[in-house]
């Protein structure tokens, strides 16, 4: 079977693969989502036993969606019902810190799992369930839902905005309303910006002892509507969406303490100033929140006080360019210390590292990435657990950090020994540590107890048809990350045309240490070319330096990076013919792919543009604003880096026009498809050859095997206008 066949019925290899794992709070079981086999979609919910080192089904969607509320007819009609509920599996869960309890949502409908008994039972609700989260007790759990029956997050058909409601079912099943308002304003939810752009997928959060819940109120009514119309699908007809562009207003955030006796108090900090609410902790010492000004060039950690609402400042956050924070913090440390990441950018230091109450924990040449949490530390206090990287960005480590005040200094352990990319979940004196490696398949789940392996939780994936062996390097005097993949049966001496495989984006690094990252690469590299992917500044992993060194300009600098490293490396690779050099990106990769064709046409022969931001004043607030500013205060930046202003430009040599396939989703509810349509008239209007394939019913990444599926397409256009 192909890869492009192979890869969508598996989903990239990720059916059967373990997903989403949790430690308990005492390290005494681990819990993760994982489903039957290589080609099974549906996520069911696992368990495994430190104990005893066995694994245990918890919930099996198929069987919970034949027990059904309601009747259902027989035969057929009943199967094919159970089908549709299950197709998506369980998305996700919550438990409680000791895991003894986990809560889900499985086709609108809310359960309930005793992991430490194995019932698994139905809750009733009063609408389409999302995001439960049981309290800390396990006694209770609360959820969002919409009282006219629409999920919540989602819109009628009658163009009414959203109504999210915030419940609680108590030990009896009593379900209370806690909090709700007309439509327009939900209660609970992360509002699309804290999704989207700050990595806050969670709008409320109980209190340790369970009788309180702090939670974000969202009014998005200000916000313009964009009216998505796909043909293919009626259902998404005249549906209003609510999405906040740069320059215009965002939804209005507010925090609020609710008793779950009735009692409300307001939680107080300067909104007009600090409008983004970034992350939400709460501890045993109270709640910690990070809140942003607009531009994100300044930001405050707060103390909130649960009985009054008032918000003490805790740690000032500023940057010139833009403040970055760190996942994971802030969090209270066991002597009451507050951790909190940060920059270290003087004498000669670059690097993000972590600080409690202003004194450094990590060394400098750490980059911090993210926050795990806390193992015991043998005689002294609790050490944490950290992601992050020392040197070389293509990888990513476990590292043990000392907490202790006193001598010694700092002091980061490396607990991954092997060359890869990996990640863990750490829960009373246990770690687990999925590690993906480009000497294996996948990511092998590892559970360790102490110094020794207690378990490995299995993977049912299928296994990639070959081993891509990318050379890694580090080009230019800015040493960019870049690698070059060959054909499977390349003869050395043979020139190759070349396919720049982009991405680029804050954020996101594509040259890693996995060999997932290089199976669908592999694929186009065995179809004839020398495939190159390149890191450029922007990118995170290196230094903070490295990255917000884009401010404002990011155009000039990522273009500029990927044409001066494409050309170290063909000094490195002499079979790469840079006579034929094809460039294919998706998202940003695609605004960076149609950038890099238009503006340096002598290099670039065509490219594949997929779902590209054509226009930045169209995108949201958070993003842009962050590396572009205010459209008002700088729209010269803004025409700049326009596709559509580019696209306009007369053509002076027709032979310099090069060719563009568009490709775009009619259901992306991310780059509006009035980027693509925009930049398609401009093309067309300045005589610029290009092609364009509408996605019937896709999102922004073409998901569900239609991206597996385009890529026929593209090999054949980039062979016809490299040939």
């Amino acid at each position: 079977m192909d890869y492009p066949d192979l890869a969508a019925r598996t989903r990239r290899f990720r059916c059967g693969a373990p997903r989403a794992v949790t430690v308990a709070g005492d390290g005494s079981r681990v819990v993760f989502l994982r489903s039957t086999g290589p080609e099974d979609p549906c996520d069911a919910l696992w368990l495994l036993d430190v104990a005893s080192g066995t694994e245990r089904l918890v919930a099996d969607p198929a069987n919970l969606v034949g027990a059904e509320t309601g009747p259902l007819a027989p035969g057929e009609r009943a199967a094919r019902e159970r089908r549709r509920l299950s197709a998506g599996g369980i998305g996700g869960y919550a438990t409680d810190p000791l895991a003894r309890v986990a809560v889900f949502a499985l086709g609108g409908r809310l359960f309930r799992a005793d992991l430490e008994h194995g019932d698994v039972v139905e809750v009733p609700g009063t609408g389409p369930v999302i995001d439960p989260q049981p309290d800390p007790t396990g006694r209770r759990l609360a959820y969002i839902t919409d009282a006219d029956g629409t999920q919540a997050g989602g819109t009628r058909s009658g163009g009414e905005r959203r109504r999210g409601e915030l419940r609680v079912v108590d030990i009896d099943g009593t379900d209370s309303l806690l909090a709700g308002e007309d439509a327009g304003v939900t209660w609970g939810l992360a509002e699309f910006i804290a999704a989207e752009e700050f990595d806050r997928h969670r709008g409320y959060w109980w209190a340790p002892d369970g009788r309180s819940i702090l939670a974000a109120r969202v009014d998005d009514s200000r916000l313009p509507r964009w009216h998505l119309h796909d043909a293919g699908d009626p259902a998404t007809a005249s549906q209003p969406v609510g999405y906040p562009r740069a320059g215009g207003p965002n939804a209005e955030v507010s925090l609020h303490l609710l008793d779950l006796d009735g009692g409300w108090v307001d939680v107080h900090w300067d909104r007009e100033t600090y409008p983004y609410l970034v992350s939400v902790h709460w501890g045993e010492a109270g709640p910690l929140i990070t809140v942003l000004r607009r531009l994100q060039q300044h930001g405050l950690v707060l103390a909130v006080d649960p009985r009054t609402g008032e918000t003490q400042v805790h740690a000032e956050l500023a940057d010139p360019r833009w403040v970055e924070p760190i996942a994971g913090t802030p969090r209270h440390l066991p002597d009451g210390r507050v951790l909190v990441g940060g920059e270290l950018a003087h004498d000669g230091y670059d690097a993000r590292c972590l600080f409690a109450d202003g004194t450094l924990l990590t060394p400098p040449s750490l980059y911090v990435r993210r926050v795990l949490g806390q193992l015991p530390g043998g005689s002294g206090p609790p050490e944490l657990i950290v992601e992050a990287s020392d040197g070389e960005p293509s990888q990513q480590h476990l590292y043990r950090v000392r907490t202790a005040i006193g001598g010694g200094g700092v002091d980061a352990r490396r607990l991954t020994p092997d060359p890869g990319w990996h990640v863990g979940a750490v829960g009373g004196d246990v770690l687990v540590i999925g590690s993906a490696s480009l000497d294996h398949a996948g990511t092998r789940w590892s559970v360790r107890q102490g110094d020794r392996e207690v378990a490995t939780i299995e993977s049912l994936a299928a296994t990639p048809p070959y081993a891509p062996r990318p050379a890694l390097d580090r080009v230019t005097d800015r040493r960019l990350p870049a690698a070059v993949l060959y054909p499977r049966e390349h003869v050395t001496g043979r020139r190759l045309p070349v396919l720049v495989d982009i991405y680029g984006g804050p954020g996101h690094q594509e040259v890693l240490a996995a060999r997932s990252m290089w199976l669908e690469r592999q694929w186009w590299a065995d179809a004839g070319f020398a495939v190159v992917t390149i890191d450029n500044r922007g990118t995170p992993g290196v230094a903070p330096s490295f990255e917000k060194v884009i401010h404002r300009r990011f155009a000039d600098v990522i273009l500029g990076d990927q044409v001066d490293a494409l050309t170290a490396l063909a000094g490195k690779h002499p079979d790469l013919d840079l006579d034929r050099v094809a460039v294919r990106g998706w998202s940003f990769g695609g605004w960076l792919a149609g950038l890099a064709a238009l503006r340096r046409p002598e290099l670039f022969r065509c490219a594949v543009v997929g779902a590209p931001v054509t226009d930045w004043t169209l995108y949201d607030t958070a993003y842009t604003e962050r590396y572009l500013g205010l459209p008002e205060e700088g729209a010269e930046v803004y025409a700049h880096h326009s596709l559509v202003e580019l696209a306009g430009e007369p053509v002076t040599d027709p032979d310099q026009a090069r060719p563009l396939l568009l490709i775009h989703g009619l259901a992306d509810d991310n780059v509006v498809v009035a980027h693509t349509l925009r930049f398609s008239a401009a093309l067309l209007a300045a005589g610029r050859p290009h092609s364009v394939i509408p996605l019937t019913g896709a999102t922004h990444m073409a998901a569900g095997g239609i991206a597996e599926r385009l890529l026929r397409l593209e090999l054949d256009f980039i062979r016809r206008n490299l040939a």
